[in-house]
């Protein structure tokens, strides 16, 4: 019995030793693997670092502090990153009430000849706004991004391009210049690492209500499934968005937002040399300086905080239009104005700089003095102090810059694009009529909040601002400033009346904590 006993013990032993081997040799197996993995990327990451074409940024979100710089300042193209700002515009529209998610996008000959990737939706088709963000951000449809862009452009993308470049400078991308709303080769199409930098911050802070489109994985678009191009969202904790771009002049893009234990940061990789070793060389960046980021500091308003948008979203196939042809111009965009939220992005090249407040082609403009931020390099200047003395600027148009040569053809072809022409601008010259502008109005100080197409819409926008803008406002006076931008008539919506600066800065105070954008200046 005891003899039985005993085979018994040795037979499940040995069981026991058999799966304890299996174990462990899976478990070696898996490390194995993952080790691979680990010096794959340590590799690639090597590599593209060492990539001439390379340049590369990584900025704490809370501090505005740049942890890690490479090149950052170095005029690159920024390929698909374009449709960064297309969206920025789009929310921006979307968050004055001047389109819905559910408004049409016509799509002209132009928008359907538009090269791969794209929906393919044909010329007097349209989709829904909504479509159209969630093309750009996971499909990156080149033909979305111009429909999107002839629509908020009056119907034209030239003229959106040039709102764009008008709000990358407001936005302190002062050497950044569009030509198209989706970043097709172009090489007057210009970026640095640092200003996409900045427009991913600008993403977040100035529109958390939409910036969870950034995560969406996958959505359906009539019978196609249509997969994300991040392949670090959902891959890499974290990372929340935002966007990829590839042009063979321009190399292999991304940046990236990273929130996760209470530390924020933003990366941007450009001129990478292939898919893999641009997303290994983000995902080094992440590992090596996420832990560096703060996680104090930084205002509430300076993260936005958005939920996630659900991982596959539905959308009906898109649908022939009634007034497809009207769309276009019925849709105008307002001309870029400098918000306050706009002024927490200011990332000087050399020291800080004070917080100033502009519109594009203003001669003079007002601003308050700020302490100088804690960093010697931020790209967030701290809250901005009640004003204590009034300056006055001349806000001018960067010098042309020379752009890159386009790398040889021996690149790999990318999705969509074509041959790069030859050009060496890298800045456009504002429009002598753009600072024509009419003496009507109350002088004085003024605070203006927004520009409309017609004078009836300036004046429904100051009657929505005034309803807002509680007793700070009870005794402005609304009036619309007729002036010329590009042979077109626009208006600005502004208060008057004011006594002094004070009561001026107070109003849009009192507007800015009501969600409104707004400037004061004296007229």
């Amino acid at each position: 019995m005891q003899a039985k006993s005993g085979i018994v013990s040795r037979s499940v032993s040995s069981v026991s030793s058999s799966r304890s081997g299996s174990f462990f040799a899976r478990l070696l197996a898996i490390l194995s693997v993952a080790v691979t993995i680990v010096m794959v990327d340590s590799v690639n990451a090597e590599a593209e670092a060492a990539n001439p074409k390379y340049a590369g940024i990584v900025v704490d979100a809370k501090t505005g502090n740049v942890l890690y710089s490479e090149n950052a300042d170095r005029l690159q193209y920024p390929a698909s990153l374009t449709k960064m700002m297309t969206l920025y515009m789009t929310f921006e529209a979307l968050e004055q009430g001047r389109i819905r998610l559910d408004t049409p996008v016509p799509f002209s000959a132009h928008a359907a000849a538009q090269a791969p990737t794209k929906l393919g939706v044909r010329a007097g088709g349209t989709i829904t706004v909504e479509q159209g963000i969630l093309g750009l951000v996971t499909l990156s449809a080149n033909d979305a991004a111009t429909a999107l862009g002839e629509m908020l452009g009056g119907g034209s993308e030239d003229r959106f391009a040039q709102l764009m470049t008008a709000k990358a400078h407001a936005l302190g991308m002062t050497r950044t210049t569009y030509r198209n709303a989706n970043g097709l080769p172009n090489t007057a199409q210009m970026t640095t690492a640092r200003d996409q930098a900045r427009l991913g911050i600008a993403l977040r802070q100035h529109f958390p209500q939409y910036y969870g489109y950034f995560s969406t994985r996958t959505f359906k678009f009539g019978s196609r499934t249509i997969r994300s191009h991040n392949r670090l969202v959902g891959s890499v904790r974290g990372v929340d968005g935002i966007k990829t771009g590839y042009t063979r002049a321009a190399g292999f893009n991304l940046v990236s937002s990273v929130q996760v234990d209470g530390k924020s940061i933003v990366g941007v990789v450009m001129g990478g040399a292939s898919t893999p070793a641009r997303d290994a060389q983000m995902r080094n960046l992440i590992a090596s300086y996420l832990p560096k980021a703060s996680s104090r500091g930084g205002s509430s308003a300076l993260i936005a905080q958005a939920a996630p948008a659900p991982a596959i979203i539905e959308t009906p196939a898109p649908v022939q239009p009634k007034k497809a042809q009207q769309m276009a111009k019925t849709i105008t965009a307002a001309q870029p104005l400098v918000s306050a939220a706009a002024a927490d992005l200011s990332l000087p090249h050399k020291g800080p700089l004070p917080d100033a407040r502009y519109q594009v082609a203003e001669t003079e403009v007002a601003y308050a003095e700020t302490a100088a931020p804690k960093s010697d390099n931020p790209l967030v200047a701290q809250p901005m102090p009640a004003p204590t003395k009034v300056k006055t600027m001349t806000f001018k148009q960067q010098a042309s810059v020379a752009a890159p040569k386009p790398t040889p053809a021996s690149m790999p072809s990318e999705q969509g694009d074509t041959s790069v022409d030859n050009l060496t601008t890298a800045s456009t010259t504002p429009s002598p009529t753009r600072a024509a502008s009419t003496s009507n109005g109350p002088t004085g100080w003024v605070v203006q909040v927004g520009v409309s197409p017609s004078r009836q819409m300036a004046m429904d926008l100051l009657e929505s601002a005034r309803s807002k803008g509680g007793k700070a406002l009870a005794s402005a006076k609304p009036f619309a400033v007729a002036y010329a931008a590009g042979g077109d008539q626009l208006y600005r919506a502004r208060f008057g009346g004011f006594d002094d600066q004070r009561h001026a800065v107070n109003a849009c105070k009192a507007l800015k904590k009501a969600g409104i954008k707004c400037w004061a200046a004296a007229q």
